[in-house]
């Protein structure tokens, strides 16, 4: 598939599928699309997006054990993490160096730069699946 059809996808707190997707619904949507691997769903860790700091044990969890590995050279498909007030909670896709297809509460998919004045200052860490390693 091609990045543009992720594009457009609306947000839906916990959405798993193309009918509407939150930040991680839109990181396990095209890591089973375009890469065949299944990421664990996680509707059941929150209710809403809203809830920044579990999202965040969630992430923080997930990034120190299991699939992924921390990075420092941003490859395509790696889950990119940005701070959200106080919690590192929202994830993105890598599209490649400089640019994230992303969701947020407010828009539906979007492809932006990763120096896009709302997400530069908040980006965390960037992580890769062990299936791309």
């Amino acid at each position: 598939m091609s990045w543009s059809d992720f594009v457009g996808l609306p947000h839906a707190d916990l959405g798993r599928d193309r009918a509407g997707v939150d930040c991680y619904g839109l990181l396990r949507l095209v890591y089973a699309e375009d890469l065949g691997i299944d990421l664990p769903s996680f509707t059941e860790g929150y209710a809403t997006c809203a809830e920044h700091a579990r999202l965040a044990a969630m992430v923080a969890g997930e990034s120190m054990a299991g699939p992924w590995a921390p990075v420092d050279q941003i490859q395509p498909y790696d889950a990119l993490v940005f701070r959200v007030g106080r919690h590192d909670c929202h994830v993105a896709v890598a599209v490649d160096r400089t640019r994230m297809l992303h969701v947020h509460a407010r828009s539906s998919a979007v492809i932006v730069s990763r120096k896009d004045p709302m997400w530069r200052d908040r980006f965390v860490r960037a992580h890769r699946h062990e299936a791309m390693l």
